[in-house]
C-alpha cells in the first residue's frame, strides 16, 4: 500500500497525464494522492465515483475546498452507515462544529469518540485512531490529560500502520503547538525520510524553523506550495511572512490564494481582516468582519488575530484593545488571554497581567510562554525597584544600586537629547527592566528562552540583559538601554507606525551620536555582503529584520538600516526624518512617505543609497570579495591582512607592520578586534612607540563599543603618557562594557578626586561599596571621604559613623570623624 502511494504521489506530481494507470487501482490511494497533489477537485470526482464507501474521504475534502453543505452531508452518511472510515468522519463533523464556534456540539460529537476509545480500541485502524487523538484535542481545553491522550493516539496510529504518515504529521503538529520545536522537528524529518515530498512536513518544518529563527523558512514554504498547491495552511504561513515584513500587498495575494482554495477559512478571512486593519482600509476590514461572522457568529479567534498582528506591528495599545474584544466572546480564549496578558505586563498592569496569564495557563498548563512568564514574575518579586520622574528601574537587588548610579543619569541625558530631536515626550514614567540571566529576559519579551537579543522596546517598557547576563566583552550595556530608550521615542512620536527598518535604524544612529565607538560599525562582512548584492534594498529592509536569508544577515541589517537613517539626514537633512515619523503617524505607507517627505519611489530611493554606500566605502568594497553566499572570500584586503598574520607568525615585525598598514589604509574604519590597528598597536608597543600604539589602539576604542581589552591597552599606554584625563575617558568606556572591577572603580575615583571631579568620584565611591568589596569597611569610609571633599559634611557624617560602630579601633576613620567635627565648627551656623 505505502509503495503505491508514493508511486501514486510521484505519477500524480511530475505526471498528472497518466492518472489514468490509477483506474484499477485502490480508490482510496488515488483519492488521496490526488489530495496531497492539491488537486481537490479531482479528488472529489475521484471519490465520488467510488460510490458510498468513500463518503468520509468525500466530505473531509469538500471540507479542504471549502464546500461545508455538501461535506456535512456526506460525513452524515458515512457516520450513519457506518461506512469504511466513519470515524474520521465524526470527529471532522466535531471540528465543522468547533469551526462554527458551537463548542458544546463539539465536545459532545468528540467525547462520545474519545469514550468508546477508552472502552476498548482493539478494533480500531490506524485511521481509526487518528480520529481518536483528533478528537481528545477537541476537549483540551483546562484538561492536560487529554493532550497526552492525543499524542498517545496519534503514536498507537502509527504504530498501527507506519505508512500512515498522517499519523505522525499530527503528532509534529501537537509539538509544535506546545512549544517542543526538537521533537516536532524530528516527527516531520522522520516524514521526510518516508515521502520527501510531503507538503505537510515540509510545512511543519518552516514552521520549526520559524518558531526558532534558526534557519530560512521561506525555502520550505515555497517547496510545500510546490508539492500541494492547495495547502492553505502553507498559503497562511507564507501570508504571516509577508505581514511580518510589512509586505501588505504580497501578504494579501498569499491569503486570497488560500480563500480560492478554501472560502471557508476563517483563519484567511482573519488574516485578510488583520491585512486591512494594519493598512487602515477600513471598508475593506468590515466586509471581512462580516464574511466571518457568517461562518461563526461570534468569532473570538478573528479578534485574536487582529490582537496578535497589532502586537506584531508594535500597536501595543490596539493589541489590548482587539484581544478584550475577543475575551467578550469567549472568555476562554487561550489565544485572547496570552496576547492580553502579555500585553498588560508589557504595559506596565502587573497584576492584571498575572491574572490573565494565570487563566491562560489553568486551561493550557503546556504553553511554555505562559508558564515561563507566570514563573519569571514570581522571581520579579525578589528584584528591587528604583524610581524617579521619569523612569522605573527595575533590576536584581543586589545589582540594583550599581546599574542606578550609572543608568539614571545616562537615561535622563537620553532623554534630553531624544526629546529635542523628535520633539516627542513619552506619556507617564518609562519602565525598564534589566535581567542577570539571558533566558530570563528571553522569557520577558518572548515567552521562550533562547533568543539572542540584548534589548528589546514595547515603546514605554524596555527590557535588557543587565552586564551580568553576559560575558565581559559581548555587549554594551550603556549602548543596549540608549538604543532601547530611542524606540519610545521613535515608537511613540509614530504612534507605533513606524516600520522595523527605521526605528531600528534610528536607535543604532542614536548610539552612534550619544558616545564614540557606540553603535555598530562597518565589518568587513558587511562590505563582502553589501558588494555582493546579499543585503536588501531599502524598499526591503525589514525582510532583513523578520527573514533573514542567511544567520547574520540580521545584524547586518541594522548597521545597514543605520546607514540609510543617515544618509537621510545628510542628503535631506535631520528634519526629513520628523517629517518621515509624523508621516507614517498619519497612516502612510513607506511609498507613500518615501514620496511626500524623501520626492522618490522606492526604487529612487533603493538606487540612491546604494550609490550612496558604493561612494561611501568605495575603497574596502573594492578591496573585499564575497563567496557566492555573500560571506568574506578574499581580495586585496584579505590578502594584505593574511600577508600580516604570517609574517607576525615569523617574528618578522617590519614586514607585518608594512602589510598591516596597507589593509588599514584599505579599509580605515574597520575597527573590530582583528582588525589592523589591534595588531598595529601591539607592535607600536613592543617597540616602545607609545604614541604610535595610542593612536591605533584607539582607532579601535572610539569606533568598537565592547572592546574590553583594546580600552585596557588604552588605559595602560596614557598612564605611561601621563595623559590622565584620556585614561578617565578610557575607564569610563570600560565601566559601560562590564561595571564588575573594583579596581578600575578605584582607579577612575582616585584620578577624578585629583582632577577635583567630585561628582564622577562619589559616584564611583558609591559603586564599589555597591559591588560589596572585600573591604568593605574601607570602602565605606572612603565613600565619606569622598563626601567630605566635596562639602557635603553632614553626608561623610552619616556615611562615617556606621562604619565606627562597625569597626571602633579604625584609625583612619576615627581621624576622619575628628576632621569632619573640626569642620562643622568651622562652619558658619
Amino acid at each position: 500500500m505505502r509503495r503505491r502511494r508514493l508511486l501514486a504521489l510521484l505519477g500524480l506530481v511530475a505526471l498528472p497525464a497518466c492518472l489514468g494507470a490509477w483506474q484499477d487501482a485502490d480508490p482510496r490511494a488515488r483519492v488521496r494522492a490526488l489530495v496531497d497533489a492539491g488537486k481537490l477537485d479531482d479528488a472529489i470526482a475521484a471519490a465520488r465515483a467510488a460510490g458510498p464507501d468513500l463518503a468520509s474521504m468525500l466530505g473531509e475534502t469538500l471540507v479542504l475546498r471549502g464546500r461545508l453543505a455538501s461535506a456535512d452531508s456526506a460525513l452524515q452518511d458515512a457516520v450513519a452507515r457506518k461506512a469504511p472510515g466513519w470515524r474520521s468522519a465524526a470527529v471532522t463533523l466535531a471540528e465543522l462544529a468547533e469551526r462554527r464556534g458551537d463548542h458544546a456540539d463539539a465536545t459532545r460529537r468528540a467525547q462520545a469518540l474519545t469514550s468508546a476509545y477508552e472502552q476498548g480500541a482493539s478494533g480500531w485502524s490506524s485511521t481509526d485512531r487518528v480520529a481518536a487523538g483528533r478528537a481528545y484535542l477537541l476537549q483540551t481545553r483546562g484538561k492536560a490529560a487529554a493532550v497526552r491522550s492525543a499524542l498517545s493516539a496519534f503514536d498507537a496510529a502509527f504504530a498501527a500502520d507506519p505508512s500512515n504518515l498522517d499519523a505522525r504529521l499530527r503528532a509534529g503538529e501537537l509539538f509544535l503547538d506546545k512549544y517542543n520545536a526538537p521533537d516536532a522537528k524530528a516527527s516531520f524529518e522522520e516524514v521526510l525520510r518516508k515521502s520527501p515530498d510531503d507538503a505537510r512536513a515540509l510545512l511543519g518544518l518552516a514552521r520549526v524553523a520559524i518558531f526558532a529563527s534558526d534557519a530560512p523558512s521561506m525555502p520550505l514554504l515555497r517547496r510545500s506550495l510546490e508539492k500541494n498547491p492547495s495547502l492553505v495552511p502553507a498559503h497562511l504561513a507564507l501570508a504571516r511572512l509577508h505581514l511580518s515584513a510589512e509586505a501588505y500587498d504580497s501578504a494579501a495575494i498569499a491569503v486570497r490564494a488560500a480563500l480560492a482554495v478554501d472560502s471557508s477559512s476563517i483563519a484567511a478571512w482573519s488574516l485578510l481582516g488583520a491585512i486591512a486593519w494594519l493598512q487602515g482600509e477600513q471598508p475593506q476590514f468590515v466586509q471581512v468582519r462580516e464574511a466571518v461572522k457568517r461562518l461563526n457568529p461570534r468569532p473570538a479567534d478573528f479578534y485574536a488575530e487582529l490582537a496578535e498582528a497589532a502586537v506584531a506591528h508594535r500597536r501595543y495599545s490596539d493589541g489590548i484593545t482587539l484581544a478584550r474584544e475577543a475575551l467578550a466572546l469567549d472568555s476562554t480564549s487561550l489565544r485572547a488571554l496570552g496576547i492580553l496578558g502579555n500585553n498588560e505586563l508589557r504595559t506596565g498592569s502587573m497584576e492584571q497581567g498575572r491574572a490573565l496569564l494565570e487563566r491562560a495557563f489553568a486551561i493550557d498548563p503546556f504553553n511554555l510562554w505562559h508558564k515561563n512568564t507566570l514563573d519569571l514574575l514570581d522571581s520579579l518579586k525578589t528584584f528591587t525597584t528604583i524610581e524617579t520622574p521619569r523612569f522605573r528601574i527595575v533590576a536584581p537587588r543586589e545589582e540594583s544600586a550599581l546599574l542606578a548610579t550609572y543608568l539614571v543619569p545616562l537615561l535622563d541625558e537620553a532623554y534630553d537629547s531624544l526629546s529635542a530631536r523628535y520633539h516627542y515626550k513619552p506619556q507617564g514614567p518609562i519602565r525598564i527592566e534589566l535581567y542577570p540571566h539571558h533566558a530570563d529576559f528571553s522569557v520577558r519579551t518572548m515567552g521562550i528562552a533562547g533568543l539572542g537579543a540584548l534589548g528589546v522596546s514595547f515603546g514605554n517598557f524596555l527590557a535588557m540583559d543587565a552586564p551580568s547576563a553576559r560575558q565581559r566583552g559581548e555587549f554594551n550595556w550603556g549602548s543596549t538601554a540608549w538604543h532601547e530608550l530611542t524606540h519610545a521615542f521613535t515608537l511613540g512620536s509614530s504612534e507605533h507606525r513606524v516600520p522595523r527598518w527605521l526605528s531600528e535604524g534610528l536607535s543604532v544612529l542614536e548610539e552612534r551620536r550619544a558616545r564614540a565607538g557606540w553603535g555598530a560599525g562597518p565589518t568587513a562582512e558587511f562590505i563582502a555582503a553589501y558588494g555582493s548584492h546579499h543585503l536588501r534594498p531599502v524598499s526591503q529592509l525589514n525582510d532583513g529584520f523578520v527573514r533573514p536569508r542567511s544567520s547574520g544577515e540580521v545584524q547586518l541589517s541594522y548597521y545597514e538600516a543605520s546607514l540609510v537613517c543617515e544618509m537621510i539626514e545628510k542628503e535631506f537633512g535631520p528634519k526629513a526624518v520628523t517629517d518621515m515619523l509624523a508621516a507614517y503617524k498619519e497612516g502612510l505607507t513607506s511609498p507613500a512617505v518615501f514620496a511626500r517627505v524623501l520626492k522618490l519611489t522606492p526604487a529612487q530611493l533603493d538606487a540612491k543609497f546604494y550609490a550612496w554606500v558604493r561612494a561611501r566605502f568605495a575603497s574596502p568594497l573594492r578591496a573585499i570579495t564575497a563567496t557566492d553566499s555573500g560571506r568574506v572570500l578574499g581580495g586585496e584586503f584579505v590578502a594584505a591582512m593574511r600577508r600580516g598574520a604570517e609574517y607576525l607568525s615569523r617574528k618578522q615585525p617590519d614586514s607585518a607592520r608594512v602589510a598591516l598598514e596597507r589593509a588599514e589604509a584599505l579599509f580605515p574604519e574597520y575597527a573590530g578586534a582583528s582588525s589592523p590597528a589591534q595588531y598595529l598597536a601591539g607592535l607600536a608597543a613592543d617597540r616602545g612607540d607609545y604614541k604610535e600604539a595610542l593612536a591605533q589602539i584607539t582607532r579601535i576604542t572610539t569606533r568598537y563599543e565592547t572592546a574590553w581589552d583594546a580600552n585596557m591597552m588604552e588605559v595602560q599606554l596614557r598612564e605611561k603618557l601621563g595623559d590622565t584625563l584620556g585614561t578617565r575617558a578610557a575607564l569610563e568606556r570600560l565601566l559601560w562594557i562590564s561595571p564588575y572591577d573594583v579596581e578600575l572603580h578605584g582607579k577612575l575615583a582616585e584620578l577624578a578626586t585629583r582632577a577635583g571631579d567630585h561628582r564622577t568620584a562619589l559616584r564611583e565611591r558609591r559603586a564599589i561599596v555597591a559591588l560589596n568589596p572585600p573591604d568593605p569597611i574601607d570602602a565605606r569610609y572612603q565613600l565619606a571621604r569622598a563626601l567630605a571633599e566635596s562639602g557635603d559634611i553632614a553626608a561623610a557624617r552619616r556615611e562615617l559613623l556606621p562604619v565606627l560602630e562597625q569597626a571602633p579601633s579604625f584609625e583612619k576613620g576615627q581621624a576622619l570623624l575628628l576632621e569632619l567635627r573640626a569642620a562643622q565648627q568651622k562652619s558658619p551656623p
